[in-house]
Formats: C-alpha cells, structure tokens, sequence
C-alpha cells in the first residue's frame, strides 16, 4: 500500500484539478487559455497541477464577482417600463 499511496494522491489531485478547470468560467483563467490548462494538466500531471493551483485557477473577487446581482425594483432600466399607477 505505501508504493501505491503517492501514485493514488497524484491521481485524485489530478481528476481533481481536471473538474475544476472544466467547471470554472473561462474569462476569470490566468494565463492560458481553459483547454490549455486542461491540456498540461492531463499531460503533465503533478507539475501541471501544482502550476495550476499557482498561476492558473481564478482569483478570488475576480471579475465574475464584480458586478452584484440586482433585484428588479434596484434597476433603473425595469423602472422605467413600468406604468404609473394612476395609467389603467
């Protein structure tokens, strides 16, 4: 078993590494593109991995995060297709 534990851990990072980068929304990935990323990781696994984690995964508060969602009563743009009340 302990031959065995290293290559298990090396795997599961990498199946791991894999669903997040197939998950993540490709306008927040640092430095390559999505199926780049994708690519060195299947390829090269514990370096890909590891580069990955480092220079690739989103940052937090990246731009997906910028902009809140806003209900209907906050947005300008619905207010003004609405009627006055007194318009029946």
């Amino acid at each position: 078993m302990g031959r065995f534990l290293p290559i298990l851990v090396v795997v599961i990072a990498t199946v791991f590494t894999l669903i997040v980068i197939v998950m993540e929304d490709a306008t927040g990935i640092r430095l390559l593109p999505k199926w780049l990323w994708f690519i060195v990781v299947l390829l090269i696994p514990v370096i890909g991995v590891i580069a990955w984690w480092i220079f690739g995964r989103p940052l937090p508060g990246g731009p997906q995060s910028q902009v809140p969602p806003r209900a209907p009563d906050d947005d300008p743009d619905f207010l003004r297709t609405l009627r006055p009340s007194g318009d029946r």
